[in-house]
């Protein structure tokens, strides 16, 4: 027993068990418990094992940090830099054991779910796109790299020579016929052969060799990447590689000043003033490449108020919800027909005619659209030459607008009404005959049966897959993509359009298909745009699916 006011540890209990067939009793110790805040002590080694092999990740992500730096891929930077101290977190804080057996699903799920999202997010307010797709430090490098020969500059002829260490010479004739030798960092000098280790002159004048060095030939000189970027000569005065057959006496073409954020031509004098990304002159003219620059709501402003952008937008948005609008009451008015139909125990042939109807659903979309579109061909098309041979003419498919957007429905309405048609009959086996019975009772006719009773009830198991037709035909690229690319084109554009187009189609058709150049920046927030339009769309209509419910909970 435990004396009053001590306290001792607290040992496993012995437990006794009875041994089958004998009188005696035995006492075995209790297996021993842990209490919370025990902790488990791994042994030395694997500790050290483990924390050196995280040492060893740390070190790898800080140079490739350094790396993304320099490169200016900031968003993805920021992203590995999170996931490296979550997964630093997880493996030192023993709270976080648990999570350990999901780590590279979770890490996974960071690189390749969340970062999308984020760095989408980030775009939408970037003008990332076609002529800005490098850092603002990047840019201006690529644009002080720009030389000019002034009027007091020199041209020579060049003949280059390389040393086994990589370094380079250059032998130099001027117009009059002066020769010298020139290397980085070191003024020009004109030595004589046997000076300075030139070996003989051939009969152009050019050295046959330099002690220490090689001389190259035209292909050699031609093809070595690093000529261009060397400046011979002294500070100042310096000689770079103008073509394959000049070197002058160049001079950077543009200086760049901070305090104006501006590029100024030394040669014309011409301020180039930064303007959302891009070096602007004040009459137009523009320096490329441009660079990522963050414009805020710029993009997001260009959607709704451009009036650039506002007609065809304004045709492709209606467009959008009417495409998704008729596709999705006509297929499934089609389905819930077939259905009912076939619901009818006394139907002939009920299996087989159902099982022909499921094919459309079992063929790929992708074939099942590129068939469509055979067959709609002006030309050669099964169904525009019947069309054409039975009663004389035959709809522009992919020319008019309007015959256009009917094909899309058409095509669309084979390819779901399967669906559709499935999900209904197995709706309908779930209404009560006897509900049939007593509304027949009350002197319902077939018609008031259908709006009462069978469609109501319908809708409160098919609610919900309602809503995601509608939001997968929202962005419906596939066909629209596939059938006419989205067409036909729209006249007098700012941006590549089509009648067709949905928003999803457009956005790719900036982001990765414009022929003025693309612009995912744009893309990005109409994407975004598109979000909170199909979110609010669900969130309304899952209120009439309650309200459905309560429909059939009422019945």
């Amino acid at each position: 027993m435990e004396k009053a006011g001590g306290s001792r540890p607290s040992l496993p209990r012995a437990q006794t068990v009875q041994l089958s067939g004998e009188g005696s009793m035995t006492s075995t110790p209790a297996p021993p418990v842990f209490k919370r805040g025990n902790s488990i002590q791994l042994p030395a080694l694997p500790r050290l094992i483990r924390f050196a092999l995280l040492i060893a990740l740390d070190v790898a992500v800080f140079w490739l940090l350094n790396r993304l730096a320099s490169l200016g891929y900031y968003p993805l930077m920021a992203a590995v830099l999170i996931i490296t101290l979550f997964v630093n977190f997880v493996l030192i804080r023993r709270e976080a054991y648990p999570l350990r057996w999901m780590l590279i699903g979770l890490i996974m799920m960071g690189l390749f779910t969340i970062y999308p999202i984020i760095f989408t997010v980030w775009v939408a307010f970037t003008n990332y796109g076609e002529g800005h797709l490098i850092t603002k430090k990047q840019a201006i490098d690529q644009i002080l790299d720009l030389t000019y020969l002034p009027p007091s500059g020199k041209a020579y002829s060049w003949t280059a020579f390389r040393s086994d260490e990589g370094d380079y010479a250059l032998w130099l004739i001027d117009a009059e016929g002066n020769a010298y030798l020139a290397k980085p960092d070191e003024p020009l000098s004109q030595p004589q052969p046997g000076e300075m280790g030139v070996g003989p002159l051939d009969a152009r004048g050019i050295p046959e060799s330099i002690e220490g060095y090689r001389r190259l030939n035209q292909i050699q000189a031609a093809t070595d990447r690093n000529l261009k970027n060397i400046k011979f000569g002294e500070e100042g005065k310096t000689i770079q590689i103008r073509s394959p057959s000049e070197a002058a006496e160049l001079l950077p073409l543009y200086v760049y000043d901070p305090d104006l954020d501006a590029m100024i031509n030394q040669e014309t004098g011409v301020v180039y003033k930064n303007l959302r990304g891009t070096f602007t002159s004040a009459d137009g003219k523009t320096l490329r490449p441009g660079f990522i620059e963050f414009i805020q709501f710029d993009n997001f402003r260009d959607f709704f108020i451009s009036p650039a952008l506002r007609g065809p937008l304004l045709r492709l948005v209606t467009w959008n919800f009417a495409f998704a609008f008729f596709s999705l009451l006509l297929n499934f008015s089609l389905g819930l027909f077939i259905a009912i139909l076939f619901n009818d125990p006394n139907f002939p042939l009920k299996k087989l005619i159902r099982s022909l109807l499921i094919i459309p659903y079992t063929v790929p979309a992708l074939i099942t659209i590129l068939i469509w579109r055979g067959m709609l061909n002006p030309d050669i098309g099964v169904i525009s030459r019947f069309l054409y041979s039975t009663i004389g003419w035959s709809p522009q498919w992919f020319t008019d607008p309007w015959w256009a957007k009917i094909a899309i429905l058409l095509v669309n309405l084979w390819l779901s009404y399967p669906y559709f048609m499935l999900i209904c009959s197995g709706a309908l086996q779930s209404i009560s005959e006897e509900i049939y019975a007593a509304a027949e009772v009350d002197g319902a006719n077939p018609w008031q049966k259908f709006w009462r009773i069978t469609l109501p009830l319908l809708l409160v198991a098919v609610g919900p897959l309602l809503i995601a037709s509608f939001t997968f035909n929202f962005n419906n690229f596939n066909l629209i993509y596939l059938f006419n690319a989205g067409g036909p084109p729209m006249a007098g554009t700012p941006t590549p359009a089509g009648h067709t187009d949905i928003l999803i189609s457009y956005v790719y058709n900036l982001a990765f298909s414009g022929s003025r150049g693309v612009n995912y920046g744009f893309a990005s927030a109409i994407t975004i745009i598109i979000f909170f339009i199909v979110g609010t769309i669900t969130l309304f209509q899952f209120r009439y699916t309650r309200m459905w419910e309560e429909v059939g909970e009422n019945a």
